[in-house]
């Protein structure tokens, strides 16, 4: 933690993850241009120009369906938690890639034209009441302008500036891009192939990403009680030693269960600074780091030591026969619980 607000913190991990994903838009980008061609199979050559932008499409819609994967990956699988940690520059790198597309599409195909070519893209075709014919690059320009909103708001400022419920409400504007591109693709470039392998792409994409979101959604709703009594969340043996359990209450608030020796408290799984996911921190001396910016809380009051004055929620436990249950009202940020006591032989080892 800082006594300042430091809006970025670089470290080598994030330096990594950034090199891995360029390098892997870098090969993609390389793959297409190379094989592509040949896969498609198509009867004339195609010139540079179109073959470039259908790269870089391609590229950014391969993109979008990684990010929005990688949220559900990681509910299903906590090996998936540390590529949803820098996931916003993910998010700029797609912006950029997805913008370098529309400017090899706008000058090929209305370069030459009699009016401004941003002009000519939105009145060259205006047959909105067929399918067939349809002008998809609304759909397009609609995701282009969502992803430059994301991108340009990615940054901590505007995190802390709309806080941080606006801010998550503003990037859910994720999905409706995706749904866009997706019907930009199947209304453009799907309706004029001469193979199968986009058809096969786009819907095999599309697809993860529902069956995904619905499979992530169904194993929460199953650890969610019903009603408002206690939710059990797991035995104790399944929360190792200064680790936690996150579970998903009813109200759809995510809960950290922090075992710290020989007990247990419970705390918001959202950071006070930025959401950060404080169940994958490791507890020490009761006090458990934030892993995106390194703010810190006592896992008993919500409270970071002083100076700093950020508070979370706490949440009531019980014990009962090794079962863990946690009451899904949470109490006042930086309200002290009594650590409820776990016997020695319920511990996991």
């Amino acid at each position: 933690m800082s006594v300042k607000y430091v809006p970025v913190q670089w470290n080598r991990f994030k330096w990594l993850y950034d090199a891995a994903f360029l390098a892997g838009v870098v090969l993609f980008l390389w793959a297409f241009l190379t094989l592509s061609p040949d896969i498609r199979n198509h009867s004339n050559p195609i010139d540079a120009q179109i073959q470039n932008a259908r790269a870089f499409g391609a590229c950014s819609f391969l993109m979008m369906t990684i990010i929005l994967c990688l949220g559900p990956l990681s509910r299903l699988d906590r090996r998936f938690l540390p590529l949803l940690y820098n996931r916003r520059h993910f998010g700029v790198m797609t912006a950029i890639v997805a913008t370098t597309h529309a400017s090899f599409v706008i000058n090929w195909y209305f370069g030459l034209s009699h009016i401004n070519k941003f002009e000519a893209v939105l009145v060259s075709n205006t047959n909105y009441t067929q399918i067939s014919g349809f002008p998809f690059e609304t759909f397009g320009i609609f995701a282009l302008f969502c992803l430059l909103i994301l991108a340009a708001t990615s940054h901590d400022f505007w995190m802390k500036f709309l806080s941080p419920p606006l801010w998550k409400s503003l990037h859910f504007m994720i999905y409706p891009a995706y749904a866009a591109v997706v019907a930009h693709v199947a209304l453009g470039a799907l309706q004029n192939q001469e193979s199968q392998v986009l058809t096969v792409f786009v819907i095999g994409c599309a697809g993860l990403v529902s069956g995904l979101h619905i499979t992530a959604a169904i194993k929460e709703r199953d650890y969610a009680s019903a009603g408002t009594d206690w939710v059990h969340v797991c035995s104790i043996e399944e929360i190792a030693d200064k680790h936690a359990r996150i579970a998903l209450l009813p109200n759809g608030d995510r809960v950290a269960i922090f075992r710290h020796g020989d007990r247990l408290s419970a705390i918001a799984n959202a950071c006070a600074h930025q959401n950060g996911p404080l169940g994958e921190g490791r507890i020490i001396r009761c006090l458990v780091t934030c892993p995106w910016h390194g703010f810190q809380y006592n896992v008993t009051n919500g409270r970071s030591p002083a100076p700093f004055t950020e508070k979370i929620p706490t949440y009531n436990l019980r014990l009962v026969d090794g079962a863990v249950f946690v009451d899904p009202n949470a109490n006042p940020p930086g309200t002290y619980v009594e650590p409820v006591l776990a016997p020695i032989e319920q511990q996991a080892s």
